[in-house]
């Protein structure tokens, strides 16, 4: 079986500092040398990237990608974030334990650095 686990997943294009987040849960190789997230097969850049970890294999798009914490501050700086529906009541009721917000399914997450 192939571990899963829900993961921060923010695209920082090809050179951008910032971009569009998402909550949602990702699927890591037997390796772990990559990740699978809807779709996309997203390779580890062994700490050689800039402010990203991940690369997309065929468009080259870097990303950021994390566990989630506890205290909702993942974000390096200001952003926008969705959660994958298949994943927010888990999100909000074990990760944050934030239970009352299980209906809300996108944010503005505030960023380390603002």
């Amino acid at each position: 079986m192939k571990t899963t686990r829900i993961m921060w997943i923010e695209n920082k294009g090809n050179d951008g500092l910032v971009g569009p987040a998402r909550i949602g849960r990702v699927t890591f190789s037997k390796s772990g040398k990559s990740v699978h997230y809807r779709g996309r097969e997203l390779l580890t850049l062994s700490g050689t990237g800039f402010k990203s970890n991940y690369v997309d294999v065929e468009t080259g798009e870097h990303f950021w990608i994390s566990g989630c914490r506890k205290d909702g501050r993942d974000a390096l700086y200001n952003t926008d974030v969705e959660i994958d529906d298949d994943v927010r009541e888990e999100y909000w009721t074990e990760i944050r334990k934030m239970p009352e917000n299980v209906h809300v399914s996108a944010f503005r997450a505030q960023g380390k650095c603002r």
